[in-house]
């Protein structure tokens, strides 16, 4: 067994950083943009999808055909989008996963996909993976109401499947919003292949409108971007990385990173085909602001402000 020290002193040198990164792509898009490539009656191209253990196994399952049995492995976010696609699909097939996702809830998606007509059972314990999943009923209802501090990934779930219903679907939610950024994501992919949807308050409302088949480029993760952004926060005056495949009009909430390192004096330089970060001026003493629309930053910022010493 090693022993440590109760007390860990990391150093560093201060050097100018130049680099230039290419980074992987959305995990994020990448899933959203494959279901509905699955639920599009035509194909089209995906440029650029994530390397990501999630996105290439749902790439995998869904190109497969004639499956039976769709193994998510440990992948929670392939499991839940494949729970309500399967849901639209003729036949009976087997939803399963790892010995971990059997112990992760699945339950509020099945309920409300239950409510909606779907046929679905629990094939060990109720409310768990794994689930058979039938074929869909003739006719789906087409209102449900969920709390709306449950995951994201279970409401962008339905989203996805509603244009391909007969009557749409409109889903209610009930409570605080805690993951707005993600919803949003979902509507403007979904509009990008020609759905049909609208927020009114507490519902989102899509319509019937088949998806339309249009090429579509996976853009870069901002959140893997706030490393490199701390880098150079915590780098000399002068320092700069190019980052490949981040826009200024993204999808992604955690973009919002760009202003927040104007704090500590990064700047951020957008170019064609991305964006070069600069360390301009020092940070300023002190550093306000709520996570709770890119909850997957404030780690990476905390940790930031510890090190430069800002309140």
């Amino acid at each position: 067994m090693l022993n440590y020290p109760e007390i860990l002193n990391i150093d560093h040198k201060r050097v100018e950083v130049k680099a230039e990164i290419n980074l992987n792509r959305s995990k994020s898009i990448s899933n959203r943009v494959q279901i509905i490539k699955a639920l599009c009656s035509e194909p089209f191209p995906i440029e650029n999808l994530s390397d990501s253990d999630d996105s290439q196994l749902l790439f995998s399952l869904l190109n497969q055909s004639g499956l039976e049995t769709y193994d998510a492995h440990h992948a929670g976010t392939t499991y839940r989008f494949l729970c309500s696609y399967l849901s639209t699909r003729p036949g009976t097939q087997i939803l399963t996963g790892s010995s971990r996702m059997k112990e992760r809830p699945i339950g509020p998606l099945v309920k409300a996909l239950r409510s909606l007509g779907a046929n679905i059972e629990y094939l060990e314990k109720e409310g768990y993976p794994p689930l058979s999943i039938g074929s869909p009923p003739s006719d789906w209802k087409s209102e449900v109401t969920l709390p709306a501090d449950i995951s994201s990934q279970y409401i962008s779930s339905l989203m996805m499947i509603a244009p391909t219903l007969k009557n749409g679907l409109t889903i209610h939610l009930e409570g605080d919003l805690v993951s707005r950024p993600y919803l949003e994501m979902t509507v403007r992919i979904m509009e990008y292949f020609d759905a049909q949807v609208s927020w009114e308050h507490d519902s989102i409302i899509t319509g019937h409108q088949p998806y339309g088949a249009r090429p579509f480029n996976v853009e870069a993760d901002w959140s893997a971007a706030s490393y490199y952004y701390s880098i150079i926060a915590l780098s000399p005056i002068g320092s700069s990385i190019r980052l490949h495949g981040l826009y200024m009009e993204s999808l992604q909430g955690d973009s919002r990173i760009a202003d927040m390192m104007a704090s500590f004096g990064v700047k951020t330089e957008y170019r064609e085909d991305g964006i070069v970060i600069t360390k301009k001026e020092e940070h300023q003493p002190f550093y306000e602001y709520d996570f709770i629309e890119q909850p997957d930053l404030a780690q990476t910022v905390i940790v930031l402000c510890g090190a430069l010493g800002m309140h």
